[in-house]
């Protein structure tokens, strides 16, 4: 739930639905991804029910579709959701409680912290301000640290393209690391790209975006990052791979579809990699 949102649910008359989703394990972020594109609001998770909150009865076939969707995405089994059950809950102090819970998250030098958290002794840190949501792209997320940790340690100044940018937080990054730096991102989601924008000028970066893909007639860069999914990154990775003068980071990937991305590197040609991990997800350096 982004602070908007959080601060229309705060001001919402009345009860909310609770539609409540009982998972197996390992199941918990492809069900709160499909919640919230299923029009959720926000969501929590305790033990193995996930509960996603909706301003009207959500449509229990689009509920079920994006379920369908996010499992395909993680590689899990239709078992993976077990029951699903709708009740009318009352009106809560959301915003309030919705941002006690959110706590700052430490990557290497950089620190990515709410707007209204009080930072201290940030000496040498790259503070990146984001607004807390559900979605990737918020810091919290192991596909996020891992193209985090491979930005500081890879990206030493040129140019940066950030291809499926979300919230922006990784040419944010970029920036924050080398502000002399020409920085380019791209998504095909126009109200991303707006977001994205938004959280550019709350980190006073200079970021060139783009709406839609990128193509043969995209400018190159030093360092290429996508994060994105599996089946994505292998359709697209001739494209990635000529636009990438230097160095190529993919993330979004699952452990157990590694051998999808190898093969698409393979027919480009590519056999010589790093491969990195946190938890179930990998990032591969080429």
């Amino acid at each position: 739930m982004s602070h908007k949102e959080a601060q229309k649910a705060q001001e919402k008359s009345g009860g909310w639905y609770a539609l409540d989703v009982e998972i197996e394990a390992g199941a918990q972020e492809a069900v709160e991804y499909a919640l919230m594109e299923a029009g959720a609001l926000g969501t929590e998770t305790i033990n193995n029910t996930v509960t996603g909150y909706f301003e009207a009865i959500p449509n229990r076939e689009r509920v079920r579709n994006e379920l369908f969707n996010a499992l395909r995405i993680y590689d899990l089994p239709s078992s993976s959701v077990r029951n699903m059950n709708v009740r009318e809950v009352a009106q809560r102090d959301w915003l309030e409680e919705w941002k006690q819970n959110w706590q700052p998250v430490e990557v290497g030098r950089f620190i990515i912290a709410p707007p209204w958290s009080v930072l201290s002794n940030t000496h040498d840190r790259l503070v990146i301000r984001i607004e807390p949501g559900m979605a990737f792209g918020t810091g919290t997320h192991e596909t996020t640290r891992l193209c985090l940790q491979a930005i500081e340690k890879h990206f030493s100044g040129g140019s940066f393209l950030d291809v499926g940018t979300g919230t922006g937080i990784l040419a944010i990054a970029a920036a924050k690391l080398r502000p002399e730096a020409r920085i380019t991102a791209f998504d095909t989601d126009e109200d991303a790209i707006a977001i994205a924008r938004d959280n550019a000028k709350a980190n006073n970066v200079r970021i060139e975006f783009h709406v839609g893909s990128v193509d043969e007639a995209t400018a190159s860069a030093d360092l290429v990052c996508a994060n994105l999914t599996a089946d994505v990154i292998a359709g697209m990775m001739q494209t990635l791979v000529s636009l990438t003068c230097g160095k190529l980071v993919l993330s979004g990937i699952l452990e157990t579809q590694i051998d999808m991305v190898q093969a698409a590197l393979h027919d480009c040609g590519i056999s010589d990699f790093e491969v990195v991990q946190d938890g179930e997800w990998v990032a591969l350096i080429i």
